[in-house]
């Protein structure tokens, strides 16, 4: 795949465009820019007097993004989102009109074969959005005890099977440690039972687990959902996107016990069929959207 081509397809994207409101002028944020679905509706919304201020964490998507939306009023930048007061302070802006986070996985991403993201990928067990931060997945798997692999399995991806997984990962490492996406979805498959029912890769969870875990995902999403309503306008509209429980579950808490904010949706928006029949990944995605309080409100509180 070229740097100047996209495979990601955005999802809820009129969903978001209705929680968010933009008019023209405004300044919104897309603080997971990724292929630029968002960010391009949004920035054909605000017209040129306004703007879009695309953030992502990795580099790649950042160059391949910036070429794919030259012409629109959307400036591209290398950052993580929990940073944006900095990426705004450093603008000379003190607020936006809106905000929006897609916490999912881009297609672009999986695509590639040197990140380690697909299951089916014989190169690196890489997973980090910021391929220039951190270390890589597979030395994880290298150096962490039995018992640490075990809880990252089951705190972040909810996986049952965690304790025997870990024990197959220390006991292939003793002789050949896993490197490789597909030696790593071929050791969970052989480790852990699967029913006739069940839907879903059994390395889905363990692959979850060990990218949250790389990307320290979770800390990110708790930073910024304590700093991002005091970069809202009075009234401006935060809408965050999820893809499995944890996530939601720290989004739905933030925004029901945040007294800067007002809760506009009481259940997650979900997508249509029709959507999902075309996009599948978007079966489980959930948008939430929380309201900053304007000033009036805060004082009287």
């Amino acid at each position: 795949m070229s740097v100047g081509s996209t495979q990601h397809v955005p999802v809820l994207a009129s969903e978001v465009l209705a929680a968010l409101n933009p008019v023209a002028g405004a300044t919104i944020v897309d603080g997971t820019l990724g292929g630029g679905g968002h960010a391009r509706l949004l920035a054909e919304a605000v017209g040129r007097k306004g703007c879009v201020i695309g953030l992502d964490r990795d580099p790649v998507a950042i160059e391949r993004t910036a070429e794919l939306l030259s012409g629109l009023s959307v400036e591209c930048v290398h950052a993580n989102y929990a940073d944006l007061p900095e990426v705004l302070a450093g603008r000379n802006m003190a607020a936006v009109d809106g905000i929006v986070l897609d916490l999912g996985l881009s297609s672009d991403q999986l695509a590639d074969v040197e990140r380690g993201f697909s299951f089916h990928s014989s190169g690196p067990l890489d997973l980090r959005f910021d391929p220039t931060r951190g270390e890589p997945a597979w030395r994880l798997l290298e150096r962490l005890s039995e018992e640490h692999l075990a809880n990252i399995l089951f705190e972040m991806g909810e996986e049952r099977y965690s304790r025997r997984i870990a024990r197959q990962i220390v006991a292939r490492r003793r002789q050949s440690p896993v490197k490789t996406a597909q030696q790593f979805a071929e050791l969970i498959r052989r480790t852990v039972p699967r029913s006739r029912t069940e839907r879903i890769d059994p390395a889905t969870r363990s692959f979850q687990a060990l990218r949250i875990a790389v990307n320290e995902e979770l800390k990110w999403l708790k930073v910024a959902l304590r700093r991002l309503p005091d970069c809202l306008r009075p009234n401006g509209r935060l809408a965050v996107i999820s893809f499995h429980s944890l996530e939601d579950r720290l989004v739905k808490e933030s925004f029901r016990d945040d007294e800067r904010l007002d809760v506009v949706t009481r259940r997650p928006i979900r997508a249509t069929e029709n959507e999902t029949a075309v996009n599948p990944r978007a079966r489980s995605a959930k948008l939430r959207v929380a309201s900053r309080k304007s000033s009036h409100a805060e004082t009287d509180t």
